[in-house]
């Protein structure tokens, strides 16, 4: 009976052994190789959309802009996209395309919101006067003198700059009068799936697949090895 079985096992044994080790993990490398590249070409396909919706938005295009935001938001929602991005000084792991901000965008909106403000009437009670309109005094002939357009970063920053010099209670009243955009309101993320059915997807689930049977495969070997050396000394 013990005979019957030491055969049954040793016949398990050389079933297992005809599957090659190193043949499932020269595919499981080449499987691998793969995903990473698939991985890498969906990364580099949102980064070129990601620089077209930069684009748009340096260029104030809003049709243009808004159409490029919706192709990178489609292509993120349906593919696997694997970003790292730097945080507090640490790179971390994300899946989209992480944070960016359509910053042409929010300086031509805040601008205009404070050329306005520059024109607007204030209450005579205020000693300073309208803050936006001194500060728009000051910054225009730098703007000039330094060839700045009215929504360019070295305007925007001269006119913030000056109104520091005043109290906060009048930027605070006066900036409400103002309607200056907030900067979240320019925030965009895109957040891609874990695992979607795209190319990358179906690869890299093959790719667990593959890793699992060969685990089990060693897992079984070893449970038969072990089981034949105790039944051999029984």
């Amino acid at each position: 009976m013990g005979g019957k079985k030491i055969k049954s096992i040793k016949h398990l044994l050389s079933w297992v052994r005809l599957l090659k080790t190193w043949q499932f993990f020269l595919i499981f490398i080449l499987l691998l190789f793969i995903s990473a590249t698939c991985l890498r070409i969906d990364h580099i396909r949102m980064s070129n959309l990601r620089d077209k919706v930069l684009s748009a938005d340096e260029e104030g295009n809003a049709e243009e802009l808004s159409q490029s935001l919706t192709k990178l938001q489609k292509f993120t929602l349906s593919h696997i996209v694997v970003n790292v991005v730097e945080e507090n000084g640490t790179n971390k792991l994300e899946f989209g395309t992480g944070v960016f901000y359509l910053e042409q965008s929010y300086l031509r909106d805040a601008s205009v919101a404070m050329e306005k403000a520059a024109e607007m009437e204030v209450d005579d009670s205020n000693p300073n006067g309208n803050i936006y309109a001194l500060a728009s005094a000051v910054c225009r002939p730098k703007a000039i003198a330094n060839g700045w357009a009215w929504n360019s970063p070295g305007y925007l920053n001269c006119f913030t700059e000056e109104l520091a010099k005043y109290p906060a209670s009048d930027v605070e009243s006066q900036t409400a009068t103002a309607s200056v955009p907030s900067t979240e309101l320019y925030r965009r993320e895109f957040v891609s799936p874990v695992w979607t059915p795209c190319l990358s997807g179906f690869v890299i689930l093959l790719t667990l697949i593959l890793g699992v049977v060969i685990f089990i495969r060693f897992l079984l070997w070893a449970l038969l090895e072990i089981t034949l050396i105790i039944m051999k000394k029984a």
